[in-house]
């Protein structure tokens, strides 16, 4: 694939649908015969039912497909040679403590910052802000939102996410899956399967979005969860695993080897390629944190975890490299716009890249990090997520200032079925038991 990518030119199909739609319903109030209105709409969504099949059926690059393995020990083949895969030897209660509750505080921080305007367009956000008074990036939660009253996933208001309206941490799905993965992990061990994930995911998730959503209705019609993400899903290299990586970091802290594997196990049921990758990548990074102190070297070492030649591979590569002469929101969305085109803006690739870039611009300011990606658009909760988690496993707890927590008051709320809530110490305790497992 060449960059920058130029997707094939697609016809306005929402447009002759809806004309299709209202001149059907105009032509039936001027009489015209009901039976042979609904057979020329058959006929249409017959033809496209035609023309997507033939699509299915195109062969695919052969080489790509080489260069991008599904199957676990095949991408272990394709990882780049001589990376540690053991960046600690022994468990360091002290030290785990302080850079898990960073981690998942800072996750939690970049989540809520970016929920309520996510995937808003860049000037939109910068002009909201100046409507309210906020300075732009983000120095602090959003004072006000739009349409305060409307609730995301059935739970909190948008209110909720604002400077007056937190009391907790409301609800999210890049949370929600943050506390998910613990959950398997404690009921099916760190060896956990791809069959577990699916068990869990029908037992715990109510609803679920684009490939996460396909395979859970796949799950629940009986599809395995080998299977899962193979039937009707356009979105299996979308960034939903990647939003899926944090817990495998966090108990496998310094071990970015096991954690990139339980992430495969974890994004098999629900992507493939390069969205089994962000995963991977990211859990890895992650664990890495934990061990290196420096969370753009955290990324560095991530990239030995994923095949060398994969489009993400090159795609962080690139990234690294283009940061170091990037100095803010605007100059890193316009370099991933211009290298990425018309690529979705919830796609696992284009998001890799800005949430490098938040963690290049912002260094050891965590304020500036989850501010500048959170301003940079795009899925950009889950990119402020991200940044927030590797910045506290790289630095602790410590290098979060106070008033990206302290609202939390200790509280989780997530959709989970039969766990609406849970307390922040008590998922970091609960992690805490599991990760030492792997050291004992």
């Amino acid at each position: 694939m060449d960059y920058p990518i130029k997707y094939p030119k697609m016809p306005d199909f929402n447009r002759i649908r809806g004309r299709l739609s209202e001149f059907s319903h105009l032509k039936y109030e001027y009489g015209s015969d009901k039976a042979e209105i609904e057979k020329i709409l058959a006929d249409a969504g017959a033809a496209l039912d035609v023309a997507l099949g033939k699509l299915l059926s195109l062969p695919e690059d052969a080489a790509l497909a080489a260069q991008e393995p599904d199957a676990l020990d095949a991408i272990k083949k394709l990882r780049p040679a001589g990376a540690a895969k053991a960046l600690w030897k022994a468990f360091d209660k002290g030290l785990y403590a302080d850079r898990l509750a960073g981690a998942l505080l800072g996750r939690m921080a970049g989540c809520t910052l970016g929920a309520i305007v996510e995937g808003w367009k860049v000037d939109d956000m910068k002009d909201w802000a100046e409507w309210i008074g906020d300075p732009f990036p983000p120095v602090n939660y959003w004072s006000s939102i739009k349409r305060p009253n409307d609730k995301r996933y059935g739970v909190s208001t948008c209110y909720d996410y604002t400077l007056s309206g937190l009391k907790n941490v409301p609800v999210d799905d890049d949370v929600t899956y943050t506390v998910l993965g613990l959950l398997i992990a404690e009921e099916y061990g760190l060896d956990f399967t791809v069959e577990d994930v699916g068990a869990a995911w029908v037992k715990y998730l109510p609803y679920a979005c684009t490939a996460e959503e396909v395979a859970l209705i796949n799950l629940r019609a009986g599809i395995p969860a080998q299977k899962a993400a193979e039937t009707d899903n356009p979105f299996i290299q979308w960034i939903g695993a990647d939003i899926r990586s944090d817990p495998w970091g966090y108990l496998a802290p310094g071990l970015p080897e096991k954690a990139a594997e339980m992430a495969w196990t974890d994004a098999w049921v629900s992507h493939r390629r390069n969205g089994i990758f962000g995963e991977m990548y990211f859990s890895a990074a992650i664990a890495a944190a934990f061990a290196v102190n420096d969370a753009v070297e955290a990324l560095r070492l991530g990239l030995a975890e994923i095949p060398k030649d994969c489009l993400l591979a090159r795609d962080v590569a690139w990234a690294l490299d283009a940061g170091k002469g990037i100095k803010d929101y605007r100059e890193a969305r316009a370099a991933v716009d211009e290298r990425f085109g018309e690529m979705s803006g919830v796609h696992t690739n284009n998001n890799a890249c800005l949430t490098i870039f938040g963690l290049m611009i912002g260094g050891d300011d965590f304020t500036r990090c989850i501010g500048e990606t959170v301003a940079m658009g795009y899925d950009n909760d889950c990119t402020a997520a991200t940044v927030g988690s590797l910045f506290g496993a790289a630095y602790g707890v410590g290098a979060i200032p106070g008033h990206w927590y302290r609202p939390f008051n200790n509280k989780v709320l997530t959709y989970i079925n039969g766990h609406p809530e849970f307390a922040v110490d008590d998922l970091l305790a609960r992690y805490e038991a599991l990760a030492k497992k792997l050291f004992d």
